[in-house]
This record gives C-alpha cells, structure tokens and sequence, in this order.
C-alpha cells in the first residue's frame, strides 16, 4: 500500500468546563492523485492513499471508458516526488489495450461527470445512460428487508481507518446472503465507491449483478452513476439521496435505498427487489 492512511497530530481538547488538555489525534491522510491514461493527464482527484489501482480502475468504469479488465493492460506509478526527492505514488498511469478508445479529455466531459459541476435534469441523465455499457439494470436478484437493514452495521464493522480517525467515508459490496464482499474507506465517497468497482473490474466481475453497495453518508447523483457503470443493482445509504439520485436510479431499474439505519430504510425505486 502506498502512503500511509493516517497521521498523528497533537490537538488541544476543550472539555464543557473550559478545561483543555493537550493530547494526539489521529487523521486520516488527504493527498492528490493524478490519473494519467496513455501518457496524457486525465483528471486529479484528492484520496486517501492505499488502493490506488483500484480506484484508478473504478475512475475509468465510473467515466464509461472501460467496463472489462482486458481493456486495461497496465497501470503504474511514474514520476512524482516531495521535497525530499522521495516518491509520492501520487501519478499513476493507465495503458488500455490498443483497441479500447482513449478518453474524451473535454471540458464537456468532465462536466457532465462532475458531481459539483450543478447540472441537473434530464441531459445529464441521458448522458449517463448512453455511455453505460450494461445498460438497464434488469437483475432479478432478491433481498429480505431484513438482510438489507443489517448492511449498515455490516459495513460499520469493517470501517477500520473511520475507527481510528473517524474522518472517512466507506462503501462495502455484500452478496444476496449479506457477506462483505469487498469494503473500501477514503475521505472522498466518491473515490470509496470507486475503489470498490477498481477491484471488482480487477477481479473480473463486472457487471455486479445480485450484489448490493452500501454507503455511508448520502446518495448523490454521482454515487448513483457509478452504481449503474458498473451494474450494481441495488444502491443503499445511512442517509438521504438527493432528488436526481433517485430519478436516476429509477430510470436505470436500480433499487435505490436511503436512512438505512436501526433496520429500517426508505426505499424510493425498485421495490420489486425487495422480499
């Protein structure tokens, strides 16, 4: 694993009485990553280190560029160090197989895959559902309400980074039978999410058909996109989606879940999954 997940820092703690004492803290680690495909930069996000290839991957299913683990034939970190001339792991480059189309590197693009860009509506909707490579999401697979309320505390229990630091966000894959499957931390959810696909193209999986993705904190519409690139067809969170995550999970026959809490949960599509 490259760079460490978490720092100690001394913090002074003021307690209700106005005392204060000095102690350390644990944070979770914030760094860039630059995502290079072919030579030619991509995109820079900040991550938690740890994963890296993973996350590139799912950065790739997630932009519509690939979807099958031969269209990726390497990645590797170049160059890139700090002040002390020592490696950063924080440029990574991806080379796809001759006949998988490069990227679209243009200011559109990356607007429409942007979660912060403020599009809404029906364009962006569109948008997705063209570039997705498994298309309508008609999995059959079935969950018991009570499987599914149990996947909040499932996933809490493998939140080991949010254990010591409490500063991370996580998504965990589980099976129809509630097995964690595959759980990824990072301080950007989006990049959680996108370390869990990384690792199912790695493995050959996709798409996750009879798998549901569970996430801490909300649903926005990007978390819905890349549930839906990768095809996983059922997508649930401890918190609310936002109005575009839930038409976007109803158009693409996605079960979309939200206050995933205490076994309980609002669920706004795909019922039909629900047992």
């Amino acid at each position: 694993m490259a760079g460490r997940l978490t720092r100690r820092t001394k913090v002074t703690r003021y307690a209700a009485d106005g005392s204060a004492t000095i102690r350390e803290d644990a944070l979770a680690v914030e760094e860039p990553l630059e995502i290079r495909v072919n030579g030619t930069s991509l995109s820079v996000t900040m991550r938690s280190p740890g994963d890296d290839f993973d996350l590139v991957a799912g950065f790739l299913v997630s932009e519509g560029v690939i979807w099958s683990a031969d269209q990726l034939v390497s990645m590797r970190f170049c160059a890139g160090t700090d002040d002390d001339g020592l490696q950063t792991f924080n440029v990574i480059d991806a080379e796809l197989s001759a006949d998988t189309p490069p990227p679209d590197v243009s200011l559109e693009r990356h607007v429409l895959t942007s979660s912060s860009c403020g599009i809404c509506g029906t364009a962006s909707i569109d948008a997705v559902h063209k570039a997705a490579h498994f298309g309508h999401l008609d999995d059959d697979s079935t969950w018991s309400h009570e499987l599914l309320g149990l996947l909040p505390d499932r996933l809490r229990e493998g939140q080991k980074v949010f254990d010591r630091t409490g500063g991370v966000h996580a998504a965990g894959l589980f099976d129809t039978s509630g097995n964690l499957v595959c759980l990824r931390e990072d301080v950007g959810r989006h990049n959680a999410v996108d370390k869990v696909v990384g690792w199912a193209l790695r493995e050959g999986r996709l798409p996750l058909g009879g798998t549901t993705l569970q996430v801490s904190g909300r649903t926005s519409f990007e978390l819905v996109q890349k549930a839906h690139m990768a095809g996983i067809p059922v997508l649930a969170a401890v918190s609310a989606p936002s109005s575009l995550a839930a038409e976007h999970a109803g158009s693409a026959g996605m079960t979309l879940l939200g206050f995933s809490r205490g076994g309980a949960f609002n669920a706004y599509t795909g019922t039909h999954r629900i047992s």
